[in-house]
């Protein structure tokens, strides 16, 4: 027997809703660490979102709208498809939900947005000007006794246009989605499975080819990956850990008749926090993450994030986007306070390492493929703060990052020969 009950992403009184944000957020980068745009630079961002949503009973129809565009970038402005994304329906869908036996089901067809488990490797990622859409089937279910259960087919939107010249202009250019990049898979979770700790198990495979115009890596990527948590607790000490291996084959690069290697990456992040008992929520962590990269020729090491977000875990993306989760090793200490509804904080330092002297240093694209630059990429000190001008309605946030570099990035043969990255960004955000 099935009865149908409201999904859990309609309201529940049902009936038509419109609902929108405006973000315009201006960022400025000195001495960028990234090898091959320009030292200084500025760039105004401009994000804007319409959602229409219908709900009658159990099912829900909806659609949104994503208009993301930049200006004052030149040819040496890094700016990307994770900037610029003129005027694209990302959400288009219909959703049900309802009961099967004991257990809550629901359905979702068409283009929507995901974030999955722990985000790491499939988000709809919230700092960057752009999202990660994706167009097909997910399923979910819960479980009286604490098993929830996530499963998707899609088809990765392929933002369009994706040449620098057309980006620069803000041009338009309907996104595409094919048989040519898809992902499935799925996570399974159990509450309270060990003590007050939550296990997590989830495995993606991601199979990608090329298409006229748009050669790829032909990627083929098996990744599994199992996360064990506690939730946060004031007084109390809670934490993370989460794992993941790759396995398949990719190709050595983008030229045709490339060689074939075999996958072998691996990520790890392990976070210990302890929830103060003060009027300010103060939280504090020790993390470690830890992506693997390439070595050795003949295999394939480099880890591949998917279409996980960054911000929660490393750095922002935007002009500065030089740390991510390929080819580092970083143990690191954040502090976070909530002392009101209306204002949030954190800071955080990170020690930068390479997990492999002879790859790339994360998303920077600097390299010494013989290895003499050492291991050491330098420190970074993060921080953001958020405030709620009127809330629910008006939000300001600003974010900073200063990256004190090491060996590496002052001696790799193509590291911009700059001192101390500073990254500043301010966002006003309007919603309604």
């Amino acid at each position: 027997m099935i009865a149908f009950a409201a999904p859990a992403w309609a309201d529940d009184g049902g009936g038509f809703a419109l609902s929108g944000t405006a973000r315009l957020r201006y960022e400025a980068i000195a001495n960028q660490p990234r090898a091959g745009f320009n030292q200084n630079d500025d760039l105004v961002n401009l994000r804007t979102t319409l959602m229409a949503k219908y709900q009658s009973g159990p099912f829900t129809i909806g659609g949104e709208l994503w208009d993301s565009r930049v200006y004052g970038g030149d040819k040496g402005t890094p700016i990307t498809t994770g900037e610029v994304n003129t005027l694209e329906l990302v959400q288009a869908f219909v959703a049900a939900k309802g009961v099967v036996g004991h257990a809550k089901v629901s359905v979702q067809a068409g283009r929507f947005l995901l974030n999955i488990g722990s985000r790491r490797l499939v988000a709809a990622d919230e700092y960057r000007n752009t999202t990660n859409g994706y167009t097909g089937l997910r399923a979910d279910v819960a479980t009286r006794n604490g098993i929830t259960a996530t499963a998707i087919y899609v088809l990765p939107q392929q933002r369009r246009p994706d040449d620098p010249a057309s980006l620069r202009r803000n041009a338009f250019a309907v996104d595409r989605e094919g048989f040519d990049l898809v992902l499935w898979g799925g996570v399974l979770a159990k509450a309270k499975a060990i003590g007050s700790l939550t296990a997590e198990a989830s495995y993606f495979h991601l199979g990608e080819r090329d298409t006229p115009g748009h050669p790829t890596r032909d990627r083929a990527i098996d990744t599994y990956g199992g996360r064990l948590l506690r939730e946060p607790a004031a007084g109390k000490l809670d934490g993370e850990v989460e794992a993941f291996a790759q396995s398949g084959r990719v190709s050595a690069s983008v030229a045709p008749g490339a060689a074939t290697l075999p996958v072998a990456a691996w990520f790890i992040h392990a976070a210990m926090s302890y929830s103060l008992h003060d009027a300010w929520k103060t939280r504090v962590s020790v993390q470690y993450d830890r992506a693997s990269g390439d070595g050795a020729p003949g295999t394939y090491r480099h880890f591949d994030t998917l279409y996980g977000m960054r911000r929660a875990d490393l750095a922002p993306a935007g002009l500065y986007n030089a740390v991510g989760r390929a080819n580092v090793s970083t143990p690191g200490i954040r502090v976070e306070v909530a002392p009101s509804p209306r204002w949030d904080a954190f800071a955080t330092y990170e020690a930068l390492w390479l997990a492999s002297r002879t790859d790339s240093f994360s998303t920077t694209g600097v390299r010494d493929a013989s290895g003499r630059s050492g291991g050491f990429a330098g420190h970074q000190l993060d921080g953001r703060f958020r405030w709620w001008v009127r809330p629910a309605k008006l939000r300001f946030e600003m974010d900073g990052v200063l990256l004190m570099k090491g060996r590496f990035l002052e001696d790799a043969p193509n590291a911009p020969a700059h001192g101390t990255t500073a990254y500043g960004a301010l966002n006003l955000t309007a919603s309604f």
